[in-house]
């Protein structure tokens, strides 16, 4: 394991409920480990010591009130937010935080291993405007990974073929509906070959004609193992897609679990406050049904 220089780090403790999804290999360890972390916005503190396991092949998702914090813990996670705390572990590269100790070489090294581990796709998509949808694609793993031209374009024609848009290939994002351009920010995403993808409200962003576009991608990452930890609020895709929901309110997780449990049946008060505010007084989403768009209004954390 790689450890960058910084205090102590608190021992990892997995939650009882952060038992193993249906795909993973048998004897598997954690690709994700995120160990008590804090953040601070000068005296506001926004996460309160969150603690996180993902294991190969998971899809987890993160639910919340807009303001409790899932974005900013997402952040945390390839440190486009510096945690006040913890550490955070991806594919046994390890990064403590340090933010009254300024970043040092080493430490700027571990950070980048850790975002080459870990892909973001953002609410609102960030594609290069003045580049075609092949460009933004290749202009990664061309000047990040050094991949030779041929072989990045190679590489994503295979993942615009994946979510459904190889006739776009040289299309300009301005010439796209959003959920084809969120759809590209995906294969964008998929072309870094991450250890795992966040996404950060993915369809937040969408009219909800499109979201349902971006949801069957998702879908279908999820359902072929792709690690991936999801900030939503779209409960049918956490319900079908999620191998474990982790509820969060006020900065820290009130409860994780399997989706059938955390939604069809929470223990804690607050999750079912939240969920009959969007799901109605049963908390249960309807079964089957087409992935509808279910978003708040109010920024997110």
């Amino acid at each position: 394991m790689t450890v960058s220089a910084g205090p102590t780090a608190a021992t990892h403790v997995v939650h009882p409920a952060e038992v193993p999804g249906h795909l993973v290999p048998a004897g598997a360890t954690p690709i994700v480990r995120a160990t008590a972390i804090e953040k601070y916005f000068a005296r506001n503190q926004v996460l309160r010591g969150c603690s996180m396991t993902v294991f190969p092949r998971e899809t987890v998702t993160i639910l919340g009130r807009s303001g409790s914090g899932k974005s900013t813990f997402l952040r945390c996670l390839n440190f486009l937010e510096e945690p006040s705390a913890g550490t955070v572990e991806i594919d046994e590269v390890a990064v403590h935080a340090m933010p009254m100790g300024g970043r040092s070489k080493e430490h700027r090294d571990q950070i980048r291993h850790l975002r080459l581990h870990a892909s973001m796709v953002f609410q609102e998509f960030n594609l290069f405007p003045h580049l075609s949808v092949i460009g933004n694609l290749i202009e990664a793993p061309v000047h990040v990974k050094h991949v030779p031209k041929a072989e990045a374009i190679e590489l994503a024609e295979v993942y615009l073929e994946k979510v459904g848009l190889i006739d776009k290939r040289n299309e300009y994002p301005a010439r796209l509906s959003g959920g084809q351009r969120q759809r590209v920010a995906i294969a964008r995403a998929l072309t870094m070959e991450p250890k795992i993808l966040l996404f950060d409200e993915p369809t937040s962003a969408l009219d909800p004609s499109l979201v349902g576009e971006v949801l069957k991608v998702m879908e279908s990452l999820a359902h072929e193992g792709r690690t991936m930890i999801v900030v939503t609020h779209e409960m049918q895709f956490a319900r079908e897609a999620a191998d474990r929901v982790y509820y969060m309110h006020d900065g820290a997780f009130a409860e994780i679990g399997p989706p059938e449990r955390v939604i069809d049946d929470p223990q804690d008060e607050r999750t079912r406050e939240f969920l009959a505010r969007f799901l109605g007084s049963s908390g249960k989403p309807p079964r089957g049904a087409a992935a509808a768009a279910v978003v708040e209004s109010v920024p997110n954390a």
